[in-house]
């Protein structure tokens, strides 16, 4: 039987970049799509995460347990605490959407750079990428973000070739930087246009997290008790 994986979004944009990743990637898996797209809505409006986001993404993760999920990849980097709680109590893995991109991204080099067109997210997403590095030992790596509000605003008007350029002229300011990674899934067709402005490979949270997902499913699974 094909694996299911859960796909939790709370935009549109990112379901386009996760189903490229997974037809390229791990082309066996049967995506399951879950959208609500009022959470990243809410999620601008608040300073930190509610308790009613951390019941609103357990609610979410549940249901596709009861679809018989095999894996469960949230694709929004807003809500990282949110998802650890749910995938410390889940029977199957659960990933939060960069923190495979993140261990790649420090097997490249001290000096991380990030590009981010959802501004909420980046907060979360430094917390992140510290707590990673420290668990490594990597004391001297530093992340290095610059927010491009207008990509949003241009991919969401349906211009993704101005998303494109933009992020692409904000990745100059990161040329210093050992790897660049794109913070958002809907940031991942930007991917060869910042790439080429930047002369180098980039990461996106896509194939990063495929990847890991992949290996994850695959391998033994470990005892957890179940949800209730």
């Amino acid at each position: 039987m094909r694996p299911r994986i859960a796909l939790v979004h709370a935009v549109r944009e990112a379901i386009e970049p996760i189903e490229a990743a997974l037809g390229k990637l791990w082309p066996e898996a049967e995506p399951m799509h879950l959208l609500d797209d009022r959470l990243s809505v809410d999620r601008a409006m608040e300073t930190g995460l509610s308790p009613d986001m951390y019941r609103r993404i357990s609610e979410l993760g549940t249901y596709t347990l009861a679809a018989n999920a095999a894996g469960i990849l949230f694709t929004c980097s807003a809500f990282g605490p949110a998802i650890e709680t749910f995938a410390r109590r889940a029977p199957v893995p659960v990933l939060k959407p960069n923190e495979a991109m993140f261990a790649e991204a420090l097997e490249a080099g001290d000096r991380v750079g990030m590009l981010a067109s959802f501004t909420p997210s980046i907060a979360s997403m430094t917390e992140e990428f510290e707590l990673l590095a420290a668990a490594l030992g990597r004391c001297d790596a530093r992340l290095e973000s610059r927010w491009v509000p207008e990509a949003m605003a241009a991919l969401k008007a349906g211009n993704g070739e101005r998303h494109d350029a933009l992020l692409a002229e904000a990745a100059t300011h990161l040329a210093g930087c050992d790897v660049v990674m794109l913070a958002q899934f809907s940031m991942a067709r930007a991917q060869s246009a910042v790439s080429a402005a930047l002369g180098r490979k980039v990461l996106t949270s896509p194939d990063s997290a495929v990847r890991k997902l992949k290996a994850l499913v695959a391998g033994p699974r470990q005892r957890c008790d179940p949800l209730h």
